[in-house]
């Protein structure tokens, strides 16, 4: 298979041509779908003290596009509550949903705190609607900075069945060109579904790309530098695949710049 015809694995859950699949079509790249996670809503019910208490709250910070969907879907208009997104490609869900965004982070749950710090939540009420393995960072965070942090799951995420055999067949052969990851959660998946010797082979032979530098963080961890995007959209994800894929329209060129390497944890 020459270098221009290999695809880039894509991790995520996504209808056909949407998501990061359409984007790497937009620039000429082909995708191989492996989505090893999946997001179910969990019933309202689960979360009823936070929806009715909702007007008590003096903000709101989303640090998923999977939260946004939930809670807006819950409610029938935006609360009163100032509205935080943990980057652009959450304040853009945001805005399609009819929410204002009152403020936008950058740099994962770290970056998020830092703009609350500046905005000034010290004895103010915070509901931050997560997912079921949201890490504690922010909770802790806005703890540090005074507030009264509310955490509510509004969805779960799942592990999808993959066909582990077609998988090992395109690793047995490198087939694939890159890999993507957009969440930490996919990282550990993918490893389990596959196995770890597999997971390695496959990351030796084709880059491994993160959304941020959690996701990176976690990849890491298993001992795998990883190129993260230059912003934690599935846009700049996409580029980041044209910088890195031999063969690609541009490769090494636009992209290539904006992107960064992590090879550890960082403390």
């Amino acid at each position: 298979m020459s270098d221009a015809a290999r695809p880039v694995v894509v991790t995520r859950a996504e209808a056909p041509g949407s998501g990061l699949n359409g984007e790497l079509a937009r620039i000429g790249l082909a995708a191989l779908h492996w989505p090893v996670i999946g997001i179910e809503p969990t019933a309202p019910d689960t979360w009823r003290e936070a929806r009715e208490a909702i007007d008590t709250f003096d903000w709101i910070v989303f640090t998923s596009a999977h939260a946004v969907d939930a809670l807006t879907e819950a409610l029938p208009a935006p609360p009163r509550a100032r509205i935080g997104a943990v980057g652009p490609s959450t304040a853009e869900t945001l805005r399609e949903r009819g929410w204002r965004v009152d403020l936008t982070g950058c740099g994962g749950a770290q970056g998020l705190l830092g703009a609350l710090a500046e905005a000034g939540v010290r004895g103010q009420r915070v509901l931050h609607p997560a997912g079921s393995r949201a890490l504690p960072t922010l909770a802790a965070g806005l703890q540090q900075l005074g507030a009264e942090g509310v955490s509510c799951i509004v969805y779960r995420t799942v592990a999808n069945a993959l066909d582990v055999s077609e998988c090992r067949r395109w690793i047995a052969r490198r087939g694939v060109s890159a890999v993507t990851f957009a969440s930490p959660s996919a990282v550990t998946e993918l490893a389990h579904a596959i196995g770890e010797y597999d997971f390695s082979q496959l990351l030796t032979d084709a880059p491994a790309l993160a959304i941020g530098p959690t996701t990176a963080r976690q990849l890491a961890a298993r001992g795998v530098a990883a190129v993260t995007a230059s912003a934690p959209t599935l846009r700049a994800l996409a580029l980041a695949c044209r910088g890195v894929s031999p063969g690609s329209p541009g490769a090494d060129l636009e992209s290539a710049p904006a992107l960064r390497a992590e090879s550890r944890p960082s403390s």
